[in-house]
């Protein structure tokens, strides 16, 4: 197995891994490797199926009758 070195990170950078790896109960090594591993998946989705459904979505969205918010706020504040 391959290993890096990485230097010269901002302090701040080292602080929040210890802090993700502290929550995860992990060791800062673990930690580095899995957002390493995960930053480098490859997507879930290609682009072009993204865009489909990101406009299926959107279709969904702008055909559906949604009540005024103004209203809904006006309503919720008359009931106090």
């Amino acid at each position: 197995m391959a290993e890096i070195l990485v230097r010269n990170l901002k302090k701040k950078t080292v602080d929040e891994l210890k802090r993700l790896a502290r929550m995860n109960g992990r060791s800062l090594q673990a930690q580095t490797k899995i957002i390493l591993e995960e930053a480098t998946r490859e997507p879930k989705v290609d682009m072009e199926t993204a865009r489909k459904m990101a406009l299926e979505l959107q279709k969904k969205f702008n055909e559906g009758d949604f009540p005024d918010s103004v209203e809904l706020i006006r309503e919720s504040r008359d009931a106090r």
